[in-house]
Order: structure tokens, then C-alpha cells, then sequence
């Protein structure tokens, strides 16, 4: 079972909100890049992966999709993958000062 979770921001860039979690939680994130997704930040621990990216990802067409459709305010995305729920992470990340939680999936 893995635990999955959606956050988002129109108050901070990708860059800043990577840094801000990296300090809040001790991690360090490494900037990746995809032709689906974009630039995007990763930060890959034993029990935890938790990746920053803009809402806004490169379309087909020259225009830019959302990765979160139902979310369009939200310019920047969290998301967050655990073995199991975590309510300390969730519960640092909520703590985060225009961070919102915009759903949770556990498969």
C-alpha cells in the first residue's frame, strides 16, 4: 500500500518551495528534468519521495497543460509518496505558510 498526497501553491516558485521543505524536513532535493513534466525537484528517501514541480507542464501543442487539472490556481505542486500514511510529514507540510493540501490517494 502506498500513501499519496497532493499540495499546492500560487505563493511560492518550484525553487523556493523545494528549499523551503528540503529545510523543514531535512532533505535535499536535486533538480531533474522531463519532457513530460518539465523541471522539477526530487527529494528521494528511504521512506519518503517527494517531488516540487510547476502546475503548469509542457502540452503537445506548443501550450502549457496542467498536471492538475482540478487545481488551476495552484501554480506550483507538491507531491508526496509514502509505504504508509504519514501523518507527521503531512501534518510538517500543512504547517507550511501558503502550502495547501489538495488530495490524498492511497493504493
Amino acid at each position: 500500500m502506498s500513501d499519496h498526497h497532493m499540495y499546492g501553491t500560487n505563493t511560492h516558485t518550484a525553487d523556493e518551495l523545494a528549499r523551503l521543505v528540503g529545510d523543514r524536513l531535512g532533505l535535499v532535493f536535486t533538480e531533474r528534468e522531463s519532457d513530460y513534466r518539465g523541471i522539477y525537484h526530487l527529494a528521494d528517501a528511504p521512506e519518503v519521495r517527494i517531488e516540487v514541480q510547476p502546475n503548469p507542464i509542457p502540452g503537445d501543442d506548443c501550450d502549457d497543460d496542467l498536471y492538475a487539472p482540478d487545481h488551476p490556481t495552484a501554480k506550483v505542486l507538491l507531491l508526496t509518496t509514502t509505504p504508509v500514511p504519514d501523518p507527521t510529514l503531512q501534518a510538517r507540510l500543512r504547517a507550511l505558510e501558503g502550502l495547501h493540501h489538495l488530495g490524498t490517494d492511497s493504493l
